[in-house]
C-alpha cells in the first residue's frame, strides 16, 4: 500500500515539474518527491506489510 502511495506521489511530482506549475514551497515537486521516497523506504523496510489474520 505504501508503494502505491509513493508511485502516486511520484506521478504528481512529475506532473508539477513537467507542466512547470508554480506552487508554494510546501507543494513543490521536490518536497512531494521526498515524501514519495520516504514512503518507498517504509515499503521496502516492510512497514505495514503484515496484516493480522483471524484464525478460527
Amino acid at each position: 500500500m505504501l508503494g502505491i502511495a509513493a508511485a502516486v506521489l511520484f506521478v504528481i511530482a512529475f506532473l508539477i515539474n513537467a507542466a512547470d506549475i508554480a506552487t508554494n514551497d510546501l507543494f513543490s515537486s521536490v518536497n512531494i518527491m521526498l515524501v514519495g521516497l520516504a514512503l518507498l523506504a517504509l515499503h521496502v523496510a516492510g512497514v505495514g506489510a503484515n496484516r493480522p489474520s483471524r484464525r478460527r
